[in-house]
């Protein structure tokens, strides 16, 4: 029997709604996609929320139409430089030892790795097991039906700021939503675009999106360290624009269509003609000056990945090497500087198994949303839809009211 899972990916510079069927194998089939520019949203942290939930709301309508579906639950990611981790480790006693131990001992494990002192502005968003230790015996994945008398767990622990985590909450039930779990963006991301082999070999995911970039590190086939740095693809849309005299929106027209990452694989003989603001006469711009600037900035985003990288401990661990996602990745001849700066092996990710309506989203910048269907997959729950009912006006005024005397 099918079952259905949603996904909303609010970004920086998009929000993107997926409606997903899985079939009984567990293969998944993309039905509906709905996607808007992001508003109110600036280094992954809502910062206006009716912007917000008037784009969410966009994105969910636009979903439903393609889908047939009246969305009501769905995974949402979550990111920002709010967003911290550390380890920690659980140990329980196992007092009921000629059973073995159970799932409910594993619970108790994680339990009391969670507990630790979290400030009171912050909030638990993930306990996530790296390892379990059994009477002294490390390398356990999964102790159930294990015998011993003493169960350990190193955990992987993300926060969040509970303020930016109730704002996002708040903006996705105002669009008529409600969710079903919040997900760090690089976690589902590493869902999408990572193989088996590079998780188990130790391997680096960096989704560079509009604003932030989120990095998370895999080893032994799971989450070792995560990390967001304030830095993305605007800082280099921002640079165009100052260096060439053009308009933001300009700039990152310029960027995506004639931009390269590696100035000396540019063509000296290379132009471009564009108009600084709108009705100026145009201008002509050799393609390796506008290659320089982004080099330069592209250069200062990965030096900053290769430092988070050695910051972590990590680093003599990785022999996988990094992989790039986020819609920056997608700059011609980042794949490039990229072996250059970090010394590692370095590919660009595409979400892989997806079928049905993939055109739009089988590149980089959807890695977050597809990861977040693989990661409902995997949570096998099913998000409750019915067949479409208002739309984004109703909705939007249902949630305006709340807002409203009287």
């Amino acid at each position: 029997m099918e079952r259905t899972i949603v996904s909303i990916d609010v970004g920086s510079s998009k929000i993107c709604t997926l409606v997903g069927e899985v079939d009984d194998e567990g293969s998944l089939c993309v039905i509906g996609v709905g996607l808007v520019p992001s508003r109110g949203v600036r280094k992954g942290v809502v910062v206006n929320v009716v912007d917000v939930t008037t784009a969410i709301a966009a994105s969910v309508e636009k979903a439903e139409r393609t889908s047939g579906y009246k969305i009501e639950r769905a995974y949402v990611s979550l990111s920002g430089t709010h967003v911290s981790s550390l380890n920690s480790r659980g140990v329980v006693g196992i007092s009921r030892r000629e059973h073995g131990i159970t799932v409910e001992d594993v619970n108790r494990t994680l339990d009391a790795a969670r507990a630790i002192a979290v400030p009171h502005n912050k909030e638990v968003v993930h306990v996530i097991p790296r390892g379990y230790v059994v009477d002294g015996q490390s390398g356990v994945r999964d102790p159930v039906g294990m015998y011993g008398f003493r169960l350990e767990v190193e955990a992987h622990i993300v926060t969040g700021s509970s303020t930016s985590i109730q704002n996002l909450v708040k903006c996705v039930e105002g669009a008529g939503v409600e969710v079903d779990e919040l997900v760090l963006a690089s976690i589902a991301a590493g869902d999408a675009v990572l193989t088996d082999t590079e998780r188990e070999m130790g391997v680096v995911l960096a989704d560079i999106g509009a604003g932030i970039t989120d990095i998370a590190i895999f080893i032994d086939g799971t989450v070792w360290h995560t990390v967001t740095l304030g830095v993305g693809g605007e800082y280099i849309t921002g640079d165009i624009a100052v260096g060439l005299r053009l308009s933001p929106g300009i700039a990152e027209r310029v960027k995506v269509q004639c931009g390269h990452a590696r100035a000396a694989q540019v063509p000296p003989e290379g132009r471009f003609s564009v108009s600084p603001f709108d009705g100026e006469t145009p201008q002509v711009v050799p393609r390796w000056k506008l290659a320089e600037i982004i080099e330069a900035r592209a250069q200062e985003i990965l030096s900053m990945i290769q430092q988070e990288i050695k910051r972590s401990g990590y680093d003599g661990l990785l022999p996988a090497g990094v992989v790039l996602c986020g819609g920056t990745a997608q700059l011609s001849g980042l794949q490039e500087l990229g072996r250059d700066v970090l010394g590692l092996p370095v590919r660009v990710g595409l979400p892989r198994e997806l079928r049905g309506l993939v055109d739009t989203i089988s590149n980089p910048a959807h890695a977050v949303g597809a990861g977040l269907m693989e990661w409902g997959v995997a949570a096998g729950t099913r998000p409750q839809l019915r067949n479409p009912g208002p739309g984004l006006g109703r909705r939007f005024l249902d949630w305006l009211r709340v807002f409203l005397p009287g």
